[in-house]
């Protein structure tokens, strides 16, 4: 199915072939590189919690491209994010980075023009979701990998990332949804 912003035809929000690797892998080397640049600028007392503007870069790759695509661009690119910076491997943080692009892709489904209120709407309820089950994947996951308590996983963990990265999804999504109107409009795709 055609996957376009203005004719309001249905999508196949599950298609995953050259395209959309292209796609994931192009999400997670500018989530990845994005995310290292900023790096440098983390919250104090929040185990790692960084304050991160390109966790919208999954969202976004999620909204435009599909659930693959969101969680191939923020899994994959978190890794490479934490091995640039030298964090190390964090799984149960990766998933949850995936899952902060999975669930805008469901929502993907749901949007057919991507600057109209409605869409940007859907689009900033898909980041409040996506977040908060992202980042309670990886922060709960901390409990039974790194012998947590609930204090540390909610208030170091969860609510720092929570935050942060629902305040810039909120910010920047709806700036990238309209911008990519515009250039899928004079692209005529």
């Amino acid at each position: 199915m055609q996957d376009t912003h203005t004719t309001g035809k249905k999508k196949n929000i599950w298609a995953f072939g050259t395209k959309q690797v292209v796609y994931a892998a192009i999400g997670a080397a500018l989530y990845a590189v994005v995310t290292w640049a900023f790096n440098i600028w983390q919250i104090p007392g929040a185990g790692n919690v960084g304050i991160r503007p390109a966790v919208v870069i999954p969202m976004f790759f999620g909204i435009a491209f599909g659930p693959i695509v969101g969680f191939i661009t923020g899994f994959v690119g978190n890794i490479l994010a934490d091995m640039l910076s030298g964090y190390g491997f964090w799984l149960w943080w990766d998933l949850g980075n995936g899952v902060m692009g999975l669930i805008p892709g469901l929502f993907s489904a749901l949007i057919y023009i991507y600057n109209e209120k409605k869409s940007i709407l859907l689009g900033e309820v898909s980041v409040v979701l996506g977040v908060a089950l992202g980042m309670a994947l990886a922060s709960v996951s901390e409990m039974w990998v790194s012998g947590a308590d609930i204090n540390t996983v909610i208030f170091a963990n969860f609510l720092p990332a929570f935050i942060t990265n629902v305040l810039w999804g909120l910010v920047l999504l709806p700036i990238l949804m309209v911008a990519y109107a515009a250039i899928v409009q004079r692209s005529g795709r």
